[in-house]
Parts: C-alpha cells; structure tokens; sequence
C-alpha cells in the first residue's frame, strides 16, 4: 500500500492523504471546494463548489498520471439533496461521456461546512 500527497492539492485538513494507492486502484480522500492555495472555501452555491471539488480531484488524479476517465466510482456528500440537480449538471459536464458508479447521500455537514464533498476510486489501466 503507498499513500499519495499531491503538490498543487489543497492540503489535507486531517491526519490523512490525498489519495491510497494498493492493487492498481487508487482511493482518493474527499475534496471539499478548498483553494488549493488560499486554503479557503469557495465557491457562493452549489455548482461553484461542485466546480473547485471536481478540479481539487482531477489535481490529485493528475499528481499520480491519472484522469478523471480513470475513475470507476464516486461518492458525493451533499449537505442539501436539494442541490442535487445543479451538482448533477457540473458533475456532468466535468466528466463528459464518461459514467462511473456513483452514490449521493445526504448529509448533516460536510467538513469546513461544505455544500459538497466528493470522494473517488480509480483504476490505473483503465481510462481512454
């Protein structure tokens, strides 16, 4: 097993890494919408958040060669299911024609008060 912390990434707010690799899958710990320089959160609604967290995780996947076309499962923690459908909308636009598995619960809070917070598991080998 080798844990990853990614320059570029906003730094971990907890004893934890960016992401744990082992077997060929890497598991990356959940992106809030933190400025990777800053530290601060961002983003004023839903979709602004959901944009910050996308690109926090594609700055992780890209430290270690991969893309988000290598993630085979997400799980989205969103404080408010009614933010459900802008998240879906940024969601997919970032990911494109590419579907992985997916869950989306509804939580009372996200870390730092968080409107989202993504986590994923890729597949080295996999991905076009």
């Amino acid at each position: 097993m080798k844990t990853h912390r990614v320059k570029g990434a906003p730094a971990a707010i907890g004893p934890y890494s960016h992401a744990t690799e082992v077997a060929g899958l890497v598991f990356c710990s959940g992106q809030t919408p933190l400025d990777p320089v800053s530290g601060e959160l961002v983003g004023e609604n839903v979709g602004e958040q959901t944009a910050q967290v996308l690109e926090n995780l594609e700055t992780v996947l890209a430290g270690l060669g991969l893309t988000l076309r290598h993630v085979v499962k997400t799980t989205v923690f969103l404080r408010d299911m009614a933010d459900f459908e802008e998240m879906n909308r940024v969601y997919a636009e970032r990911f494109g024609t590419h579907r992985p598995a997916r869950t989306t619960v509804a939580v009372r809070q996200n870390p730092l008060d968080a409107m989202v917070e993504i986590e994923c598991v890729a597949a080295r080998g996999g991905g076009a």
